[in-house]
């Protein structure tokens, strides 16, 4: 299978395993929880010994939620479950903005090239892109402005300002 990962603006594998929600037991290794999972047995995830801990954040889950958290994960995605929902930008400058996340922050879901500069404006540093994306290709169009106007979570300062610095 061909990779479908960009991280920091390179072409990975994906070490990250989901765990069904009727599961008794974790995989070791690298473990990535829904927001309901990582609530509803915290104390067990935390005490678990291999691997690392990771949050999928759905659509109309609360950032906040993971604050107190947040030092204990090593990554948090943000789903994106068709093109036509946008609130993981939203999700995305929160967790950067006001709960002061600098882990890895992973869009993933219905992610594709056209998408990638924006979500990067708002804090996305990592891309998991849908089934048929050309990772190389999009991984070029993360370059595909080389100027921006406006203020973002990745350039706190407008043009006008940067001009007048």
């Amino acid at each position: 299978m061909a990779t479908r990962l960009i991280r920091r603006r390179e072409l990975c594998e994906d070490s990250w395993q989901g765990l069904a929600d009727d599961a008794a037991a974790a995989p070791a290794g690298d473990l990535l929880l829904s927001l309901p999972q990582w609530q509803s047995r915290r104390a067990e995830w935390l005490a678990r010994a291999e691997g690392r801990l990771a949050v999928r954040l759905a659509p109309a889950d609360d950032p906040a939620a993971l604050r107190e958290d947040l030092p204990r994960l090593a990554m948090i995605a943000v789903d994106f479950p068709a093109f036509t929902d946008g609130r993981g930008f939203s999700t995305a400058r929160l967790l950067r903005e006001r709960l002061g996340w600098t882990g890895e922050l992973r869009a993933v879901g219905d992610v594709f090239r056209d998408q990638l500069f924006y979500l990067s404006r708002v804090g996305f540093d990592a891309f998991l892109l849908r089934a048929g994306e050309d990772a190389e290709a999009a991984r070029a169009s993360l370059d595909s402005f080389s100027e921006v106007y406006q203020s973002a979570v990745d350039q706190p300062l407008p043009l006008f300002r940067r001009r007048l610095a």
